[in-house]
């Protein structure tokens, strides 16, 4: 990966604030050329920096009230792989991640409601072989969601 100089990480910090600003904004801004923000920001998705783009849907608006974390312990870590590809055919599960501490696997998933929840749960999860045992968090409220923040100051690798 390329190194990340000045301008990249204020157009960085630009757009993470609002994916949706027309560049003509952020070349201003930053004082540039509109070509000069395409180029860059073409380089940053090039090298994998900027990894997505699109719209955040609110699961509500969808009909889905229960946002729920899923702890998961499986027989052998080594199952991961296998659990997570059946994992993949349930469109409710939005994240899964692999974890030290007291879970294998943390899943986040949303459903329509307790009942849809509970039928995830023993029909859906606990039926995966290598699945041991799960727990289940669900969130009342999500008060934080935001981009990593951008450091603005470069790094000098003289020192």
């Amino acid at each position: 990966m390329d190194k990340i100089d000045k301008l990249d990480k204020k157009i960085l910090s630009i757009l993470s604030k609002n994916a949706r600003i027309p560049f003509k904004d952020v070349a201003a801004e930053c004082g540039v050329s509109r070509a000069a923000i395409h180029q860059r920001v073409q380089h940053l998705i090039d090298n994998g920096v900027i990894t997505g783009s699109g719209f955040d849907v609110n699961p509500k608006s969808l009909g889905y009230s229960t946002c729920t974390y899923v702890g998961i312990n499986l027989e052998r870590g080594s199952m991961y792989r296998d659990v997570v590809e059946r994992l993949m055919a349930v469109p409710e599960i939005i994240e899964c991640h692999f974890t030290t501490g007291p879970y294998t696997m943390l899943l986040k998933l949303y459903a329509r409601d307790n009942e849809q929840l509970m039928d995830l749960l023993n029909n859906k999860l606990q039926s995966i072989p290598g699945v041991v045992s799960t727990e289940t968090l669900i969130s009342l409220e999500q008060s934080i969601k935001r981009e990593i923040p951008v450091p603005m100051e470069v790094e000098d690798k003289k020192k």
